[in-house]
């Protein structure tokens, strides 16, 4: 993708990932589930969890997965508050370089 992911769009595509699980999810599937939409290393991906994390948007927890530890993560009510503002801002923010894009009047 030739357009720049800034923190706050990171956060938020995070968040939706983590969100589509009740449970919540590990680390690798995050990576991969976010790969899907936006080119991103997996050390780009991990001080985003930690920083979510720190901001009481996500709860991590470990589990046994195959004799190991697997760490997951799972989003709090604050995070899923938190992602209902992203939603909110993507909403308007696209809607609005759509109508430049396609030779709109921003509103």
């Amino acid at each position: 993708m030739v357009f720049n992911t800034g923190a706050a769009l990171l956060d938020a595509i995070v968040l939706a990932v983590v969100s589509r699980e009740a449970e919540g999810t590990y680390g690798y599937k995050i990576t991969q589930d976010v790969r899907g939409a936006i080119d991103v290393s997996e050390s780009t991906l991990y001080p985003v969890l930690r920083r979510l994390q720190k901001d009481g948007c996500l709860v991590v927890y470990d589990r046994q997965f195959d004799g190991r530890n697997r760490r997951y993560y799972k989003v709090t009510e604050r995070g899923r508050d938190q992602l209902e503002i992203y939603r909110t801002e993507w909403k308007e923010y696209s809607l609005k370089i759509s109508n430049l894009f396609e030779g709109g009047v921003i509103a």
